[in-house]
């Protein structure tokens, strides 16, 4: 006998895609908890980093820079990033080709990573998903570099966030999605956010000492 359509289990729910919009999310919910912070706090170090506040968010802003300029050429390279500039402000600073001006301050430098998150969704918004262009751990598709993005975003605004003294929580769909994009083997049985941490070596797990070296599928998913 054959099934009907309705009772017909042959297929998975399909997996919900990341989108422009959850980097537009990720990243004006980061300003939102950052922008609280007074000045002097962004000289402390960002969580387990070497860098400072100021700087890992310059290094967050030249991240999602970075994958939107992957995405910006007619035929993007899929051998080799995009061949920008790149310097450090002081010996042991992030190697960035963005960095906010000092005299602008909190307020600036939220400003830039708003900015370099716009051009990110942008990006991702307006590139064909057929289009692949290179990343070091597997050539990507639009919704890959949006995911980076995305995890680039919450983990340092974790990171930034325990420097400065902040909460920070974000919510637990837009931690899903991108586990379920970058990290296809992250552990079950535990809530998308401190699952996100463990896969980037943030913490632990019961059962589960923290990474001291992780990656993450940037290629697309079959």
């Amino acid at each position: 006998m054959s099934r009907s359509p309705e009772t017909s289990s042959s297929s998975a729910p399909a997996r919900p895609p990341v989108t422009a919009d959850d980097v537009d999310l990720a990243v004006r919910l980061a300003v939102d908890a950052l922008g609280r912070a007074p000045g002097p706090a962004w000289e402390r170090k960002a969580g387990t980093l070497e860098w400072d506040c100021r700087e890992t968010v310059e290094h967050l802003a030249d991240d999602l820079f970075a994958y939107a300029a992957q995405l910006g050429p007619r035929t993007p390279p899929v051998d080799r990033y995009v061949p920008v500039a790149t310097g450090s402000r002081r010996p042991g600073g992030p190697a960035n080709t963005i960095h906010a001006e000092r005299a602008a301050g909190p307020e600036g430098l939220m400003q830039v990573l708003e900015a370099n998150g716009a051009l990110l969704a942008a990006m991702v918004r307006t590139t064909p998903p057929r289009v692949r262009a290179f990343h070091t751990h597997g050539v990507s598709d639009p919704e890959g570099f949006a995911a980076m993005g995305v995890v680039e975003t919450l983990v340092h605004t974790h990171d930034i966030a325990e420097g400065l003294g902040l909460a920070w929580n974000p919510p637990a769909g837009l931690c899903s999605r991108v586990l379920a994009r970058l990290f296809p083997d992250a552990p079950a049985g535990t809530g998308p956010w401190p699952a996100l941490l463990w896969s980037t070596g943030r913490t632990d797990l019961p059962g589960r000492p923290r990474l001291t070296a992780w990656t993450w599928h940037a290629a697309p998913l079959a």
